[in-house]
């Protein structure tokens, strides 16, 4: 089997409003197509054009090159030379960020042509399945008031979400308000419900520690990125002093950053967003870096179903996978993209064992609606 065409599709909302912190209004997609006409697909969370011009960029030099250059007459089966090879090729001007983004996507797309041709899930192929159900999280934007905030919450649960959590927003404005925001929340879910807060950066170290024991007396589960992704010794004192789990890692790529989050931020959850740090390959490097220091894995993925079911194939294949975040974003991106979701019921998501490769196929329909060319 040979690689023959490497698609980057830029996908875009036309109502996007770039004010939003919301990856579900744009995104690319990643299609890869072999000669005996089995096709793969992936997910890049990224700057979309940004990482599109690493995909599609010609030839410079040997280590700046873009990756369907390095890509065409390939054999998709060699995922882990094919990765080396992609990371070689873009040294000059990667590294890290959008060229792991790129690179991301394609990873995830050689998963799915392989699962696909073997007839054998994304899980299996990986490793094997740890687990078939995972618990599923409703993950949405916090809304300005306290009365939508309560309303979602309840309406989560009437979904039959188990767990939720609400990011950025008004968190981090009035601490006041950020306390009378989880109160209610919390009394309208009740006490069995798990709630997580992603504050977006929001404080310095003194105010994260503030917050953390606020969010500590109404049960939050975890609290995500509570200060600035490069300030490690932040992340380490709040996690030394702090009763709550403190998670983060979406922005990162790259083991070698989560290397350091582990080893210097002293994170308990670690968030790897499978369309950002490296794809699966390096998903599992990942994972099994905080697997040897005994913490939590969650991967990250606010995009499309794409991403939620490699997220889903990922948790499901790693010794430290228990939970995926479920975007619940109205976008027809999220909501329809793909023709086949992941099965979700009574908080939990069901793999797709039954499934060859990812085991979801797009809505050529719904990717043609929103392609911008």
């Amino acid at each position: 089997m040979k690689i023959t065409e490497v698609e980057a599709i830029y996908l875009r909302l036309p109502d996007l409003d770039a004010s939003q912190c919301d990856g579900t209004q744009d995104t690319l997609v990643i299609r890869i197509h072999t000669d005996e006409g089995i096709s793969g697909i992936g997910e890049v969370d990224s700057s979309p054009l940004v990482a599109k011009a690493v995909v599609d960029t010609p030839p410079s030099h040997s280590i700046a090159t873009g990756l369907r250059s390095l890509l065409i007459g390939e054999n998709p089966f060699e995922i882990e030379r094919l990765w080396d090879k992609m990371y070689r090729g873009t040294i000059y001007f990667g590294r890290s960020g959008p060229a792991l983004h790129a690179i991301s996507g394609v990873d995830m797309a050689l998963w799915d042509i392989v699962g696909k041709a073997s007839n054998r899930p994304v899980c299996e192929m990986m490793g094997g399945i740890f687990n078939k159900r995972l618990k599923a999280y409703a993950s949405a934007l916090m809304p300005e008031t306290i009365e939508e905030a309560v309303a979602m919450a309840e309406g989560y649960v009437q979904q039959g979400y188990q767990s939720m959590k609400f990011g950025w927003g008004p968190i981090g404005r009035n601490a006041r308000f950020d306390e009378a925001q989880i109160k209610a929340i919390r009394q309208a879910v009740g006490d069995d419900i798990d709630i997580m807060i992603d504050a977006g950066l929001a404080w310095d170290i003194k105010g994260a520690l503030r917050m953390a024991e606020v969010y500590e007396k109404y049960g939050v589960y975890w609290l995500e990125e509570p200060v600035h992704s490069n300030d490690l010794n932040g992340y380490r004192e709040l996690a030394d002093r702090s009763k709550i789990m403190i998670a983060g890692g979406e922005q990162e790529a790259g083991r070698l950053a989560f290397q350091r989050l582990l080893d210097e931020g002293h994170l308990d959850i670690i968030q790897p967003d499978l369309g950002r740090v490296g794809g699966l390959t390096e998903g599992k490097r990942i994972a099994y870096l905080a697997y040897d220091r005994h913490k939590k894995v969650v991967p990250h993925a606010f995009k499309t179903g794409i991403l939620v079911a490699a997220s889903t194939h990922f948790a499901a294949a790693i010794p430290n996978g228990f939970m995926i975040e479920h975007t619940v974003s109205s976008s027809p991106l999220a909501r329809d993209l793909v023709s086949r979701e992941i099965e979700f019921k009574d908080g939990y998501v069901t793999v797709p064992v039954d499934r060859p490769g990812l085991g979801v196929e797009m809505d050529e329909e719904v990717l043609n609606r929103y392609r911008v060319n």
